[in-house]
């Protein structure tokens, strides 16, 4: 349907969009960090008419939009829709074309389903009057019921032990090339500290698996919502990079060309961002251009938060160092 021929809400209807803004952080303000100000402020979508929306990118140079930005913006577009007691459950999404910093992305969302437990929406994100990327989440009432989880894995630092940004920037960044530098010397609005960082400075071939305790740069408003924008933000974070272990490549490779190109999500348990959560990866399997990656997210006392997976395009080009 074309934007000239959907109905404008009524003020009852604006009214309830005002009441669910997800986003609104007046309160909590004090002592915010500039980068998770931004964020918030670009997943603070502007309504624009019925199920659909409007969202901005921040300029800071890079030549396409992150994909944990779209993911995180359609999220909260489809969640604009659904009562604030349904919660995302689960999502899937699919990288149709590069975003353009530079200009608006449209959210356009279609109510699937609206059942007794479960709500189903699907989010066109647009520029330029094409599709860059499609998302379908379900959302549900919260439920008890069975319960288990896998451990997570045993032996790991814990982040206080772990080396900050300000650490490795310190100690590390100077033997880093160009790309690299420029990437860790951009405040983020999410902390993380790897635990190993030998493929940023070599290409040793290492174990298919990497290990990143992750958390919010910023004050993170108590807002359920919210939080699961900014995990699925996060969770295409470092992801990606974890197919490339195996070869003893690293993402910044001038030879490589990397993008994701699907992503999806299951959201087990209520989190809090304000703390560590260890964002464990893997990848089983690299072929047709094509790198395959699964990811857990765990509370620092083992709670299994979150399941990731994605499919990201990895192509060598030859000849170009």
């Amino acid at each position: 349907m074309v934007a000239g021929a959907r109905l404008s809400m009524s003020d009852r209807e604006k009214s309830e969009y005002q009441q669910s803004d997800l986003t609104s952080v007046s309160d909590e303000s004090a002592g915010q960090t500039a980068s998770m100000r931004q964020l918030l402020s670009i997943l603070d979508l502007e309504t624009l008419e019925m199920d659909l929306f409007r969202g901005n990118s921040p300029q800071v140079g890079w030549q396409r939009v992150f994909g944990g930005q779209v993911i995180g913006q359609a999220l909260i577009a489809a969640q604009r829709t659904v009562e604030p007691a349904r919660h995302v459950h689960s999502l899937h999404g699919y990288f149709v074309r590069p975003g353009d910093p530079a200009i608006p992305i449209i959210y356009e969302v279609d109510r699937i389903r609206d059942g007794s437990s479960f709500n189903t929406r699907r989010v066109l994100a647009k520029q330029h009057g094409k599709a860059i990327f499609t998302l379908s989440a379900s959302f549900q009432v919260d439920e008890g019921g069975l319960d288990h989880q896998i451990a997570m894995p045993e032996g790991l630092p814990m982040p206080e032990q772990l080396l900050g940004d300000r650490d490795i920037k310190e100690q590390y960044l100077h033997l880093a090339p160009a790309n690299v530098r420029r990437y860790w010397e951009q405040e983020r609005p999410i902390e993380i500290k790897p635990v190993q960082l030998t493929h940023y400075f070599s290409r040793e071939k290492l174990e298919p698996a990497q290990h990143v305790w992750v958390r919010a740069n910023g004050i993170v408003p108590d807002n359920r919502a919210l939080q699961a924008a900014i995990l699925a933000y996060l969770s295409d974070m470092t992801l990606l990079d974890t197919s490339l272990h195996p070869h003893g490549r690293s993402i910044f490779d001038r030879d490589l060309q990397a993008a994701s190109l699907d992503h999806a999500m299951w959201f087990h348990r209520p989190f809090k961002l304000n703390d560590w959560l260890l964002y464990t990866q893997d990848t089983p399997s690299a072929s047709g251009a094509r790198g395959f990656n699964r990811g857990s997210l765990y509370t620092r006392d083992g709670i299994l938060v979150a399941s990731v997976a994605q499919e990201g395009l990895i192509r060598v080009h030859e000849n170009k160092e």
